[in-house]
């Protein structure tokens, strides 16, 4: 299963009808992460706000492929992406253990196969080698076999490109 997290405006929402995926959109219509960890350790993989991404950790987590689409910010996800990602905490838990010699939580839902980052708006070369950075670093948090970032000028790059 595919699962898209995107920050499209509502007018370019459109470029994602048709595709098999589930889609969440991230449009700021949830409260913002209260870093209570319950989603790690009261109801693993579920926050307790009953919103839009109530959720949304089993959603991501049963994700063969992660795609997101946000707008750079300063090199980075959108807030409303970030916010996304950081209601996500719950796809892993608490414990660690040692992943390419290197220690990060284990996995909840073990390992998936692809993340791929979309930004879209002006970015600096500086930005670009920054989000390619944070790309490869959630791909490994998030336990994905393997990740792509590309850089979109604009949004009409988008159309015809198969997600």
């Amino acid at each position: 299963m595919k699962t898209i997290i995107h920050d499209l405006p509502e007018q370019k929402a459109s470029l994602l009808s048709g595709i098999q995926a589930h889609i969440i959109s991230a449009d700021g219509k949830y409260a913002p992460c209260q870093g209570c960890f319950g989603c790690w350790t009261k109801t693993p993989a579920e926050c307790y706000m009953k919103d839009a991404l109530h959720t949304a950790c089993r959603t991501i987590g049963h994700a063969d492929e992660l795609v997101i689409i946000t707008e750079n910010c300063y090199g980075a996800y959108s807030p409303a992406v970030k916010n996304v990602l950081d209601r996500s905490i719950g796809l892993s838990t608490p414990f660690s253990t040692y992943r390419g010699k290197q220690m990060h939580h284990t996995l909840r839902y073990g390992k998936k196969d692809r993340l791929t980052v979309y930004a879209y708006g002006d970015m600096t070369e500086a930005e670009k080698a920054t989000f390619q950075y944070m790309a490869e670093r959630n791909a490994i948090n998030f336990g994905f076999r393997s990740f792509s970032f590309t850089h979109l000028k604009s949004l009409e790059e988008m159309e015809g490109m198969k997600l």
